[in-house]
C-alpha cells in the first residue's frame, strides 16, 4: 500500500527546538512528551512540528492511541522485526575487540543502556511517520486494535550526550560523512551521534555494519521492517476518525500538503534502516 519511497531531492528539514516552541506548539510538546512518556522531544516529531497546524492535527489524531495497549503492542511487535532482520545480517561481536582496546564492563553497560533507548524509542516514531504518511497520501486509517491503557514502562531515560559534527575529532568527523555517503543523507541521526560518546566503539560498529548496508541483502531486511510498520499502523484503531482530507488540510495551513509530505517520507523511509542498524548495533554487544 506504501512503497519504500526516498524523496529525491531530498527536502530541507527544520527540526523546531523545545526552546523556540511557544503558545500551542509549547503545549502540545508537553503532550507529546507526556503521551510517549519520554523527556524530551525527538527529532522525527520537531521536523514535523516545523508545520504547527499539520503536527497538532497530527497529534490529536495520535494522543488517544499512543498510551494503549495497541500501540505498546505494535511497537514491541515493531522491534522485534527490525532484530530479527538484524540478526539474520548476523553481526560480529565487538566485545572482545573493545576489550582490547581498554573498555570495562560498566562502559559496555552503559553503551547497551545508550543502545536500549534508541532501539525502544526509534519504534512510536516509525509508527508516527507511517500513520502521517497514509493519511497525507490519502489511504484511509482505521483498524480495531485494544484501546485498554497500556501499563507504564518504569524504564526512565536519561539525556544522551550528542557528539555532533562541529565537535568531533577529524578522525570521527570522518566516519560521520563516510556514514552519510553510504546511508544517503544529508544528516547524522541521533542515534549515532549518541553512539559517538564513545569514539572507538562507534568507528568499529560502523565499519562492521557498513558492508552489509552495501550488500544486496540489507534494503529486503528494511524493507520487511517496513511493511510490518505499515501492517501494525493499519491495525491501529482511528479514534478521532482523522480523515486524509482533515490532515492534508492541516498541511495546506502551514504550506502545501505536497511539502509536508516529502518530509514524512523522508523520515518515514530512513526510520526503518535505522531501526535495523540500531538492532545491528545491539546485537554486536551480545
Amino acid at each position: 500500500m506504501l512503497p519504500r519511497l526516498k524523496p529525491d531531492p531530498i527536502p530541507a528539514v527544520h527540526p523546531v527546538p523545545e526552546f523556540a516552541a511557544s503558545g500551542r506548539l509549547s503545549a502540545v510538546y508537553e503532550r507529546t512528551k507526556k503521551g510517549l512518556g519520554v523527556p524530551w522531544m525527538g527529532v522525527v516529531t520537531m521536523a514535523f512540528a516545523h508545520y504547527p497546524t499539520f503536527y497538532e492535527k497530527l497529534w490529536e489524531a495520535m494522543e488517544p492511541v499512543v498510551c494503549s495497549t495497541a500501540f505498546s503492542d505494535a511497537c514491541a511487535q515493531l522491534r522485534d522485526a527490525a532484530e530479527q532482520e538484524a540478526a539474520a545480517l548476523t553481526p560480529p561481536g565487538v566485545i572482545d575487540r573493545l576489550q582490547g582496546l581498554g573498555y570495562k564492563p560498566e562502559e559496555l553497560d552503559h553503551i547497551r543502556a545508550c543502545n536500549e533507548v534508541f532501539s525502544a524509542g526509534n519504534m512510536p516514531y516509525l509508527l508516527i511517520a507511517t500513520t502521517a504518511r497514509l493519511l497525507l497520501e490519502g489511504k484511509a486509517w482505521g483498524g480495531a486494535g485494544d484501546l485498554t491503557a497500556a501499563a507504564a514502562d518504569p524504564t526512565e531515560e536519561t539525556a544522551q550526550t550528542l557528539i555532533e559534527p562541529h565537535h568531533a575529532s577529524p578522525d570521527l568527523q570522518a566516519v560521520y560523512a563516510d556514514l552519510r555517503g553510504v546511508l544517503g543523507l544529508p544528516f547524522v541521526n541521533t542515534d549515532y551521534r549518541a553512539f559517538a560518546r564513545w569514539p572507538s566503539y562507534f568507528k568499529l560498529a560502523w565499519e562492521d555494519l557498513k558492508p552489509v548496508v552495501q550488500s544486496d541483502t540489507y534494503e529486503p531486511a528494511v524493507a520487511r521492517v517496513h511493511d510490518t510498520a505499515i501492517a501494525l499502523v493499519s491495525a491501529m484503531p482511528n479514534v478521532t476518525g482523522i480523515t486524509p482530507e482533515n490532515l492534508r488540510n492541516a498541511a495546506n495551513t502551514d504550506a502545501t500538503a505536497e511539502e509536508v509530505l516529502e518530509v514524512v517520507r523522508l523520515f518515514q523511509w530512513l526510520l526503518p534502516g535505522l531501526a535495523v542498524n540500531v538492532a545491528f548495533f545491539r546485537e554486536q554487544l551480545r
